[in-house]
């Protein structure tokens, strides 16, 4: 009878060490989950700041395209053809900023609606829908530049004629 109770009483210790490993490991498994949450939000706000920047690039880009339009035009009207290239040129420029930015911002969006994916929490989601907008804001930015690009363009070209 000694014998069962000594060999119950170990498997009770055997059992007793399992859960104080289980615990611990738990414990440390938390802890990651814990810093990886905190990373990846953020992960979140960086991209979606990364987003809201680029469509102001884009933004910004889509204005002196707009203002070298009307240089181009002014410069056209007057005669003064090298004057109308380079404002054509400059919105040609302008254009292509705007673009990268509108790409940019499609980057950042995405990487802040992966990480909303990864996270499933409240703030990730509204992140993804800033950067989204944001990404969105920035692609009508740089089609607005590139038809303004285009008129610029088409502006210093009629003159030449």
């Amino acid at each position: 009878m000694n014998e069962e109770i000594e060999r119950i009483y170990g498997r009770l210790a055997e059992l007793e060490q399992e859960i104080t490993n289980l615990r611990q490991g738990y414990l440390v498994i938390n802890e990651k989950y814990s810093k990886s949450l905190t990373s990846l939000k953020e992960l979140s706000r960086f991209a979606t700041e990364a987003a809201q920047r680029a469509a102001t690039a884009a933004d910004q880009a889509r204005l002196a395209t707009a203002g070298a339009l009307r240089t181009a035009q002014e410069a056209a009207d007057h005669a003064v053809i090298s004057a109308a290239e380079i404002a054509a040129d400059a919105a040609a420029y302008a254009a292509e900023a705007a673009s990268e930015a509108a790409a940019a911002a499609a980057a950042s969006s995405s990487m802040a609606a992966s990480a909303a994916l990864e996270q499933a929490e409240e703030s990730a989601k509204q992140s993804a829908a800033i950067a989204a907008a944001a990404a969105d804001l920035a692609a009508r930015s740089a089609a607005e530049a590139l038809k303004l690009s285009r008129e610029a363009s088409s502006v210093s070209r009629k003159r030449e004629s």
